[in-house]
């Protein structure tokens, strides 16, 4: 565009001498002559006024020229300012949020596969959560993660968590099947340890009952009564013995949330737990098995997993896509956040702003604003070239007709 506008201005001063060499050939040539002599005036005009903005023209010390290098700072101050008051003050980010349906375009760009929004988001969460797991030390990132884990569950009382749990799987029946599990776990732990069970009997009975043989018919009695009772609680539903137990798992759960010294025992169970070496040793490991694992699914190649990622980005898509309760809460929360934000680091943006176009050199900041506007620019001297050529035109028919 510069040697376009150049161009032009050559023409203009060789359309120049043409004209005046044949002037008074034809009554044309003075017609041309002043659009000639005009477009020249313009065009340079506005060659100096374009080229004073970013540099000296011909290198000469000319008041008021090279003014971008010379109020590099205070251009800095001014874009700050500007930056400030019309762009990052909370009334303006608000209102520009307010039209906005962020949660409804994140929705469209999740659940369209032929974007591949879901896919582009998977793969790049992925390598980035891949590379921090092999970036930071295993044992070092394993403990950090216990503190906070441990902090959490510190903060927690569990005793009434758990008291509650066990009233509501009372209450809809659920532990009905721990209760045949218990039942059949005891018979065959029963069946496992018969001959301890023979030799204990044999032991406490006297030297008459095992002179006699009775011994042996006692233990089998006890053994026998015992699988018994255990079939009949398992086949009754109505047994006895399932109301007991029920009886008795609802206390406990009573007394998980209501009885002081029981919570206090449990809670000095949990510290004595957390603070235990082996569980620390048990968590390393388990820790490092779960490292391994995510490093080697999110380290398979494209294609092999990840499905169930995508499926749930895409799900999350459709719901933000078509739930407008949804969106209107999304949308909400980040207007919120993006006006907290500008409220409170509006004028540490805009510092940043200032403070990196002052670091840069004045050739650095001409060149950029240049290469930015120097287009356009050019146009103002090609534009010049022809208004003054058409004025110089229109000076000359007010000269013939007076």
């Amino acid at each position: 565009m510069r040697r376009t506008a150049t161009a032009l201005l050559v023409a203009m001063a060789a359309l120049f001498l043409l004209a005046r060499t044949f002037q008074h050939s034809h009554p044309l040539w003075p017609w041309l002559l002043a659009f000639a002599e005009a477009g020249m005036v313009g065009g340079m005009a506005d060659w100096f006024a374009v080229t004073a903005l970013f540099r000296r023209p011909l290198g000469l010390p000319i008041p008021h020229t090279a003014i971008i290098p010379e109020n590099k700072d205070r251009i800095a101050d001014t874009m700050a300012v500007f930056l400030r008051d019309n762009f990052l003050t909370p009334q303006v980010v608000a209102r520009r949020l307010a039209g906005m349906n962020l949660a409804g375009a994140a929705g469209d760009w999740l659940a369209d596969p032929t974007r591949g929004g879901s896919t582009r988001l998977r793969d790049g969460a992925a390598e980035l959560l891949a590379q921090v797991l092999e970036s930071l030390d295993p044992e070092r990132l394993g403990t950090q993660v216990r503190g906070g884990l441990f902090r959490q569950i510190d903060r927690l009382e569990v005793s009434p968590l758990i008291g509650q749990m066990l009233a509501a799987a009372i209450a809809d029946k659920r532990h009905m099947p721990v209760i045949e599990s218990l039942v059949r776990w005891t018979g065959l732990t029963l069946e496992d340890n018969e001959e301890l069970i023979r030799e204990l009997i044999h032991r406490r009975a006297n030297a008459v009952l095992r002179w006699t043989g009775l011994d042996e018919t006692l233990a089998n009695s006890v053994l026998d009564g015992l699988y018994k009772l255990l079939a009949e609680v398992i086949v009754d539903p109505a047994h006895p013995l399932r109301g007991k137990v029920e009886e008795g798992l609802a206390k406990l759960a009573d007394d998980l949330q209501h009885d002081a010294e029981l919570r206090e025992r449990v809670e000095r169970l949990k510290s004595e737990l957390m603070t235990n070496p082996a569980v620390s040793r048990w968590w390393q490991g388990v820790w490092e098995r779960l490292r391994t694992g995510m490093l080697a699914r999110l380290r398979r190649p494209a294609g092999e997993s990840g499905g169930q990622i995508a499926e749930a980005l895409t799900e999350l898509g459709r719901h933000l896509r078509d739930d407008p309760a949804l969106q209107r809460q999304i949308n909400r929360y980040t207007r919120r956040t993006v006006v907290g934000i500008a409220s409170r680091y509006g004028d540490q943006i805009v510092r940043l702003v200032s403070e990196t176009v002052k670091r840069w050199d004045a050739q650095t900041v001409t060149d950029r604003i240049e290469g930015a506007v120097g287009r356009d620019l050019q146009f103002i001297r090609i534009n010049g070239t022809l208004v003054g050529g058409l004025a110089g035109v229109a000076i000359h028919a007010v000269d013939v007709l007076l």
